[in-house]
């Protein structure tokens, strides 16, 4: 089966995980604050913290600026049920605001519309890989004294008007899961320059405990103490040694997944039945997933009939409000038609750097045949 998205894992990955295993340390060693410190440097951010996944880090951002009880939070229903989630984590509400119709990003239009007085933020999710018009978002959040959360779960290696996403927003998640354009085969990263939150965010992952020199002078060396609520989000040196590895090659990867979207522009274009992906001007896409348009009513029997050829592709999402969940929560009022209809009709074809380029034709030989 060709994976509509998969992780590439290759020796020098297996050595340098082989090397940290049999390292004194296995978690919370220096090999976390090394990626940490790679990956900022490579984004372009003051801080990064390391948790142990994307879910972790967004729940963080969440919890750092205070989301409580009657505040609003508004994202978009087009990703994993997560990023709203975390609102829901902190007591919030998310709020789901309509995505834009070529792009599939959440609208700034439709975000505007949604802001009222209990507004405190709003989590822009880069759906594909390909960053929200971060300008006019950040523009919003500015003048209304919000902050932006930017979900970068798929986007890892991405730029927007020529600056690295995680440099941009007020904060900046990332997931390495396996079907992301790198991994640490579950984790995920935080990123912003601002030193308080940035403090704040490293105390959570661990239990809300901290140590000090004054502490220690104190009581004795063996001192520490909880002065909050946090949580066991860490992520281990082994998963920080995979990362470190992967960081290297996430331009090569991404690379990869462009040149395959690249032949899927060319050689699927003007397909009856068949919409690709547009790309807004400004940004360069990491192509975590190529999702095409079909036709609604057959959009099962594609997927069907691909999959049994040994095509792998997806879905992707469930609009977040639809889930049973939110449902049975008080959103069954909620529609947002442009999403709506992008899920009736979406199929995530593969886009991943373990294709070959006889992979590549076959999967576009296979899509002409089902559409014929």
């Amino acid at each position: 089966m060709i994976q509509y998205s998969t992780q590439l894992i290759e020796q020098d990955d297996i050595d340098s995980v082989s090397k940290a295993m049999v390292h004194e340390w296995l978690t919370c060693g220096p090999r976390v604050r090394e990626f940490e410190e790679k990956f900022a440097s490579y984004v372009g951010a003051k801080y990064a913290v390391a948790m142990s996944s994307c879910t972790a880090v967004l729940h963080a951002a969440c919890s750092v600026i205070g989301i409580k009880p009657g505040d609003e939070v508004i994202t978009t229903p087009n990703t994993m049920a997560s990023s709203a989630n975390c609102v829901l984590y902190c007591g919030g509400r998310p709020v789901f605001a309509d995505i834009e119709k070529d792009t599939y990003n959440i609208d700034p239009v439709e975000i505007i519309k949604k802001i009222n007085p209990h507004t405190k933020a709003i989590v822009a999710v880069d759906y594909a890989g390909q960053p929200c018009k971060l300008d006019i978002i950040k523009e919003i959040v500015r003048e209304r004294r919000l902050v932006l959360i930017e979900d970068a779960a798929h986007a890892a290696g991405a730029s927007y008007r020529g600056r690295k996403v995680g440099s941009i927003s007020d904060m900046t998640v990332f997931s390495f899961h396996p079907v992301k354009t790198m991994t640490t085969l579950e984790g995920g990263m935080i990123t912003t320059n601002n030193e308080k939150w940035y403090d704040y965010l490293r105390l959570f992952r661990a239990h809300g405990i901290i140590r000090t020199d004054e502490m220690m002078e104190k009581e004795g060396p063996w001192f520490s103490e909880q002065i909050f609520l946090g949580y066991n989000y860490r992520l281990t040196d082994v998963q920080c040694a995979l990362g470190i590895s992967q960081l290297k090659k996430l331009d090569r990867f991404i690379a990869r997944r462009r040149e395959i979207a690249e032949r899927y522009d060319k050689e699927l274009a003007g397909i009856d039945g068949l919409i690709l992906p547009k790309q807004d001007e400004g940004s360069f896409t990491s192509y975590h997933l190529y999702p095409v348009l079909v036709d609604a009513n057959r959009r099962k029997e594609l997927y069907l009939k691909l999959r049994e050829v040994g095509i792998g592709v997806g879905v992707h999402y469930y609009p977040v409000y639809k889930h049973k969940y939110y449902q049975d929560i008080g959103y069954g009022d909620v529609c947002c038609p442009v999403a709506e209809d992008f899920y009736a009709r979406e199929l995530t074809l593969p886009c991943q750097p373990r294709m070959s380029d006889d992979d590549v034709s076959y999967v576009i030989d296979e899509i002409k045949r089902c559409l014929a």
